[in-house]
């Protein structure tokens, strides 16, 4: 692996793409371009729509409190760009603390870098293919700005009450070059230089050019591929049975119906299986759930509670910083109703929140604003986030040895 600097860095590639960031960059960019009255109609909108609409948009900020940083934004307009006018109102909503009230950007760009969360930092695992020695790296820095800096920036922007739902909403952005620039870590959407550590403690740059979201195809690591919970890509909910282990796992990647396989029909063929081949122990992963209808599961709870595999060392429900809302409230009830062991990660959801959620447009920048129309009390008196009865702290050494502490847990156990 050779010695890069970021002012040489694949330019011939950037060279290849820079036809298409053209007009990519012209019609996404320049032409939506908006005058500082747009970004005053688009805040005002905002003022007066989010409080009428939000059932209680003053539980964890006051009404002066809210004018007064719409006064303060409203103040730098004419200083700011589009992309610094979503930084504000994200700023804003940080403050406004609810997990459900969010700030969705149209973002047409992305930068091709996947990255995952581990106990020892911020890892590779999908890239350009042309860039696959990368893969696995730690990242060390965004444009010259640490980890440690970068984190400091999104702390401005995010809600922290949270470590979990901060850490995975941060992660959203890494590889998102508007929201970057919007922060003052990127001087253009264009691209952007990270900086990345291997095994042998080697650092390279590597500057990747922005591209039309969802228009590359990643290189990725093997472990989506080998790993148990990613072998079924994106299906909705799936099963397997480890004969070995005599271990059942379910895994519950969303909380919606799969319309070629009804929730009901796939419970039944669930449970037609736990009959017939008696596992010893099941499991059912939530850990990538981010929520949905909280119904959905239900045949499942209803089953699971009559079951033999209902009582203590024989039901575990895997939960992690990626379980929200409603898979939070379908977790809460295992622990609850059934003797259910909760094993991984607190979850980025709190267990009683506001949710339910609708949104409106803004006129201008078509920002859509998402807010809460309902409080949701699954367990009284709880605060916070839902914890596990036996907390893992997973390690980049150990998934890129194809290992998955929470299921070896299960087994072990």
């Amino acid at each position: 692996m050779l010695q890069q600097t970021p002012g040489t860095v694949h330019m011939k590639r950037i060279f290849c793409f820079i036809a298409l960031l053209f007009f990519v960059i012209t019609k996404d960019t320049i032409a939506q371009h908006l005058t500082t009255d747009a970004l005053r109609q688009d805040l005002k909108y905002y003022k007066d729509t989010l409080p009428a609409k939000h059932v209680k948009l003053y539980n964890k900020i006051t009404k002066a409190q809210f004018d007064d940083r719409i006064a303060t934004i409203a103040a730098k307009l004419d200083t700011l760009t589009e992309e610094g006018f979503m930084i504000e109102l994200f700023r804003l909503n940080a403050a406004i603390g609810d997990e459900h009230t969010r700030i969705e950007p149209k973002f047409t760009l992305s930068l091709p870098i996947k990255f995952e969360i581990f106990k020892e930092g911020i890892f590779v695992t999908g890239i350009l293919p042309e860039d696959s020695s990368y893969l696995s790296c730690k990242l060390v820095a965004i444009n010259g700005w640490s980890v440690d800096a970068v984190n400091r920036k999104f702390k401005e922007v995010i809600k922290t009450d949270n470590q979990s739902y901060f850490e995975i909403y941060r992660q959203k952005f890494f590889n998102n070059p508007v929201f970057l620039k919007g922060l003052g870590i990127l001087p253009s959407d264009q691209r952007a230089t990270f900086t990345l550590q291997n095994a042998r403690q080697e650092t390279f740059d590597v500057t990747l050019p922005s591209a039309p979201k969802g228009s590359t195809k990643l290189a990725t690591v093997n472990q989506y591929q080998t790993l148990l919970p990613y072998k079924k890509g994106n299906k909705k909910y799936w099963y397997d049975y480890d004969t070995a282990t005599k271990t059942l796992y379910f895994n519950y990647a969303t909380c919606a119906e799969d319309p070629q396989e009804p929730f009901p029909d796939f419970n039944t063929g669930l449970f037609a299986t736990i009959n017939n081949v008696h596992p010893d122990k099941i499991i059912v992963d939530l850990r990538f759930n981010d929520g949905g209808n909280s119904g959905v599961l239900s045949p499942f709870l209803d089953s699971i509670g009559q079951s033999y595999l209902n009582k203590k060392g024989h039901l575990f429900v895997l939960i992690g910083k990626l379980t929200f809302s409603s898979a939070v409230m379908n977790a809460v009830y295992l622990k609850r109703n059934t003797h259910a062991i909760l094993i991984g990660q607190m979850t980025s959801g709190n267990i009683n929140c506001y949710g339910e959620n609708r949104g409106f447009r803004l006129p201008n920048t078509q920002m859509i604003i998402g807010y809460s129309t309902r409080y949701w009390e699954v367990w009284k008196g709880k605060k916070g986030a839902l914890q596990p009865d036996y907390p893992v702290s997973y390690s980049a050494k150990n998934f890129f040895n194809n290992r998955d502490e929470a299921l070896e847990y299960v087994y072990e156990h």
